[in-house]
């Protein structure tokens, strides 16, 4: 596994938002959100392959690990460059809207995006022909390595909204409840025809942009810890525990279920084949034309071939 994007301090903004969307809708991720495909309904082994790229992942080896998803849980694909996701959102939501289609579609991004051209084009478009589009800003302080600061000169980044008469919200993007109803209220209104909206929410990268990343090159460790004090997952245990609905046992047991399965599922990622040569050119033409015949005969030859190590 050489590469991977991770969510911790965002976990109540991207996981209690998900939750919030009804299974008719969807969501069109950033990158950070593998937790909510896993809350979607894919099995963790499914994440896993992908992470490897091996035979099973149903991208079958052809995305960078993180870079999932999952027709079955109205999952699209992640796209990688900065903001293609959200025009791709909106002609989503557009067409949805068409075919009258009570649904309603988030789309996920970082606060950097909104510097993008597809912000512009697509809180457009959303806004005149009243697409039933939510968009979900995580504003988690960083762009990699350029601060939020450094992104706008407005207030706040929902005020980006009001440009092009999307209604804006901002919400503690670390209080998994706030979070659950903020976007509940919006997919519902969005899917009853009342337009898109947008939803900024507040919170904290505690890792680095990704694993090539080390943060400690730009930010410092009292800013940090500031964040730390604020954990989202700790927050919403220490509520549980508050209202005698979890323990330390169901924590304790919690995390060993977890660990199990996890290895489990690594363990299984592991021995599993990499993809076939073949596979690269299957999956676009319902009649495979003669060049690309030709190109797969001369890879199966050549020298990445199993055969040929």
């Amino acid at each position: 596994m050489g590469f991977h994007i991770g969510s911790a301090g965002e976990e109540a903004a991207i996981v209690a938002s998900a939750a919030a969307m009804r299974e008719v809708d969807w969501i069109f991720p950033c990158y950070r959100e593998f937790g909510a495909l896993l809350w979607r309904g894919m099995p963790l082994q499914g994440y896993i392959d992908n992470m490897y790229g091996n035979s099973n992942d149903s991208c079958r080896g052809r995305q960078m690990p993180d870079h999932y998803s999952g027709k079955p849980y109205r999952f699209a694909s992640v796209s990688s460059p900065i903001g293609t996701q959200l025009p791709q959102a909106v002609g989503f939501s557009w067409a949805a809207k068409l075919k009258d289609e009570k649904i309603a579609v988030a789309v996920y991004l970082g606060e950097g995006a909104t510097s993008s051209a597809d912000f512009h084009t697509a809180m457009n478009f959303a806004g005149v022909f009243q697409t039933p589009t939510v968009f979900l800003i995580r504003n988690n302080g960083w762009a990699i390595s350029v601060p939020a600061s450094h992104q706008t000169a407005a207030k706040s980044f929902a005020d980006k909204g009001a440009a092009y008469g999307v209604p804006a919200v901002r919400v503690d993007g670390n209080d998994a409840l706030a979070v659950y109803k903020t976007v509940k209220a919006a997919a519902e209104e969005a899917a009853a025809g009342e337009g898109s909206k947008l939803i900024e929410m507040l919170t904290y990268r505690m890792s680095g942009h990704s694993t090539s990343d080390d943060p400690r090159a730009y930010r410092s460790e009292q800013e940090v810890e500031a964040w730390q004090q604020k954990d989202p997952i700790v927050r919403l245990r220490k509520y549980l525990e508050s209202n005698q609905a979890w323990s330390e046992k169901d924590e304790s047991d919690c995390v060993e279920q977890l660990r199990t399965e996890l290895k489990a599922c690594i363990k299984k990622a592991e021995e599993s084949e990499r993809p076939s040569i073949a596979s690269m050119f299957e999956d676009v033409y319902r009649e495979k034309p003669w060049h690309l015949k030709e190109q797969q005969r001369q890879a199966e030859q050549g020298p990445r071939h199993k055969a040929n190590h």
